[in-house]
């Protein structure tokens, strides 16, 4: 009778240490979910009022028109968020492309060729990774002049493609997963490295590749402080994360206009996310296991 009491206490003390945790992380997730979604909230709010409406009102207080699309138009209009679309697809895609061949071929090489010179290679990049970005501006504004890469999209779109060691670490890592033996049997069937690299490994990293798209792509198409530095001529050159500050200046900032610009910005990756997301959750799924 005593050990079946002592069961029964030992069972409740941990049913109670079980309910506590679980009420705890439960909690913890509704208050960080809380603080994620309120930022989104507020800006879909403002994006609907008009500018007396947002002078007069709190940042939660609901609009009293849902159907107030001219703050969208307006936007859309005044900051030439056509054009900043279109600079910004330009670039995306480009530096995409561009970032996948450089970083596939060059982690093939540092995997597959042994040569005095490799682990330099390999560490360099980990201190490029470590260094902060705006710490290496100075020499990289430098570059861009002495190249007359400034003002011009081909030369910013040149820099973003030089910036991507993560993704170089990932195919790195995703290389040393795949046996040495699909590179032999290949040489021994006569095919040449660039063949083995092409049409035998390149397939097999769709997994990195995707993940590596995800991260560069996301960071491309919101990236403001080399496109303001860089990409001088807003005229022509402006990109969609420029284009919002069209509503800034000295005298006051236009927040429901910004806002309703956020809005017009979020549309094509949410539309993309929806459309691809099988073969994005595959793809991290995939490369998550990998090895």
């Amino acid at each position: 009778m005593a050990a079946q009491a002592n069961a029964v206490k030992v069972k409740k003390h941990y049913s109670a240490k079980f309910i506590i945790w679980t009420v705890c992380k439960y909690l913890s997730l509704i208050f960080v979910s809380f603080c994620a979604v309120i930022p989104l909230v507020s800006c879909v709010i403002t994006a609907f009022k008009t500018d007396a409406e947002y002078k007069s009102t709190n940042v939660m207080t609901m609009p009293k028109s849902w159907f107030n699309l001219g703050n969208f138009l307006k936007a859309f209009q005044k900051a030439d968020m056509g054009l900043a679309f279109m600079n910004s697809a330009i670039i995306l895609v480009v530096v995409l492309i561009g970032s996948i061949i450089i970083g596939t071929q060059l982690a093939y090489v540092l995997d597959r060729f042994k040569f005095p010179g490799n682990g330099l290679i390999r560490n360099l990049f980990t201190f490029a990774a470590l260094l902060p970005a705006i710490a290496m501006q100075v020499a990289v504004y430098e570059i861009m002049v002495n190249l007359n890469f400034v003002n011009t999209l081909y030369g910013y779109i040149i820099m973003m493609m030089g910036t991507d060691v993560i993704s170089i670490y990932i195919f790195i890592q995703y290389f040393e997963n795949l046996p040495v033996s699909l590179d032999e049997s290949a040489i021994i069937d006569g095919a040449s490295y660039f063949t083995i690299y092409s049409k035998i490994l390149l397939p097999l990293l769709k997994p990195a590749i995707v993940t590596a798209i995800i991260l560069k792509g996301a960071n491309t198409y919101n990236e403001y402080y080399c496109a303001q530095l860089y990409l001088q001529d807003k005229a022509r050159l402006r990109t969609v994360a420029t284009s919002l500050y069209t509503f800034t200046g000295p005298l006051g900032n236009q927040y429901n206009m910004i806002c309703a610009g956020v809005i017009i910005s979020l549309l094509p990756a949410l539309i993309l996310f929806i459309v691809c997301q099988k073969q994005i959750y595959s793809g991290i799924a995939a490369g998550a296991v990998k090895g």
